[in-house]
């Protein structure tokens, strides 16, 4: 699903600078089509795409595929950037949100290609809310519970929830019911118990925003195809006025605030669906604890969350001089 968004994506922010496209597919999806800028373009494989030697590599294919792929790519000289987990935790790649860390990008050598880790949906949102209370007040706590869209899972976990929602049988994404329900599961569990999709958000969060944050994480899925939701808890080091945490937000790249209890506003994933900011709203002080805020943040999983920041990359990319645009036709 987000290799769909991807190019759709790529086409509204940087249609005018892509020379060639080469979509680019397992064995079995090779000559088929994807739409492009008006035209019908055919799938090629891995080697014939290695071999062209294209300047960027716009990864959504799994962490596998990312293992295996992406440093061949890279050594042919081309950018990659990847949207797998797998080289989001390496301590030699750039784990990057646009809006909070793109500066780093202009301080890495990549003039012989490289490896750019794209973050995990979930801890984009998250870290994006957070980015400007941190440079200000000090995050030293995050307890966050998140409500995620089935279409984190992919196409099949969609079809599941329509099958189920109109009484159909059909394939399985998931081992129980997810219509008219939630599951307190995402992703495979780790040894310790949390999911790997709850130690993304800690270990992510950590590598690009402060490693000294403590984060704790519950990750749910509920039954809904718009965007992820968070419920948010944050521990400052010093106390906050809320008036001004809501300017800091109102202020922040990418971020929209949606807060008004007396027109009962607030962020829904069903608003944005479609849409490229991250909404922030329910703002309210912690009264068991001092220095501490609740907030909500929602995302669409696709965009924001996925497609949109691994393209703001490449504009980065092209903007800060690091990648040449393509010639005009």
């Amino acid at each position: 699903m987000v290799g769909g968004v991807m190019l759709q994506v790529l086409e509204e922010r940087m249609g005018a600078l892509v020379d060639v496209l080469l979509p680019v597919a397992t064995e079995k999806s090779i000559g088929k089509t994807v739409r492009f800028k008006g035209k019908d373009i055919a799938v090629i494989g891995m080697e014939d795409a290695v071999r062209e030697r294209p300047d960027l590599a716009l990864f959504s294919a799994g962490g596998a595929t990312s293992l295996e792929w992406a440093p061949r790519f890279a050594a042919a000289g081309t950018i990659v950037i990847d949207n797998s987990s797998a080289w989001r935790m390496d301590p030699e790649k750039l784990l990057v949100v646009p809006e909070i860390n793109g500066k780093l990008l202009a301080a890495t050598d990549l003039s012989r290609g490289g490896i750019i880790a794209n973050p995990n949906c979930s801890t984009i949102q998250l870290v994006m809310a957070l980015a400007p209370l941190h440079a200000k007040y000090g995050v030293e706590r995050v307890v966050v519970s998140t409500y995620q869209s089935v279409t984190g899972t992919g196409v099949k976990a969609v079809q599941q929830l329509e099958d189920e929602r109109h009484g159909r049988d059909g394939e399985k994404a998931y081992p129980y019911r997810i219509d008219k329900n939630v599951l307190a599961r995402c992703d495979d569990y780790t040894a310790n118990g949390y999911t790997k999709e709850e130690m993304k958000l800690v270990n992510e969060t950590k590598k690009i925003l402060d490693p000294s944050i403590r984060v704790t994480a519950t990750a749910v899925r509920v039954p809904v195809t718009g965007g992820h939701s968070e419920a948010v808890n944050v521990q400052f080091a010093t106390d906050y006025d809320l008036a001004d945490v809501r300017s800091l937000l109102r202020a922040a790249p990418g971020i929209e605030l949606v807060d008004d209890p007396s027109a009962d506003a607030y962020p829904m994933p069903l608003h944005a669906q479609g849409k490229d900011a991250v909404y922030v709203g329910r703002l309210r002080r912690d009264e068991s604890q001092a220095n501490s805020l609740n907030l909500w943040v929602v995302a669409d999983n696709l965009r924001k969350g996925a497609a949109t920041n691994a393209v703001q990359i490449a504009q980065l990319l092209v903007g800060q001089g690091i990648m040449a645009p393509a010639r005009p036709a």
